[in-house]
């Protein structure tokens, strides 16, 4: 069975029931403290910060956070840079944790358009 890490679209659409995204809300989920930054601010702007609070906490210990190394950062720095030149916009964080997935043989499970056709991503709406 594949192994996934979870950009912050997709943790998003676990939260509010996508049943595109059902088969994996009962997976081990890797993803890194930036994507439950960025889901922390999502929760936060619809809920408030309390209820934003409980959730992210449940988040928090269902989820694998992994830390980022030098090298990630670069590798994500780099593919930005390149993938702009391309014509994508593809933010800082969304790059790390592609980096980090495919460093560490994940999936990167996400329904950000701008990943749409790249190798090793479980694109899902």
């Amino acid at each position: 069975m594949d192994k996934f890490f979870a950009d912050t679209y997709a943790l998003i659409e676990i939260l509010k029931g996508n049943p595109n995204y059902s088969k994996y809300a009962g997976l081990e989920l890797y993803s890194t403290e930036f994507n439950l930054l960025e889901l922390s601010y999502a929760l936060t702007r619809d809920f408030g910060p309390e209820r934003a609070k409980g959730v992210l906490t449940l988040v928090r210990a269902t989820l694998i956070i992994l830390s980022p190394t030098t090298e990630h950062y670069i590798k994500a720095s780099d593919m930005r840079l390149k993938e702009k030149r391309n014509g994508k916009k593809l933010s800082l964080i969304d790059c790390l944790g592609y980096v980090i997935a495919n460093d560490l043989g994940l999936r990167f499970l996400t329904g950000d358009r701008e990943f749409e056709g790249m190798e090793n991503v479980e694109f899902v709406k």
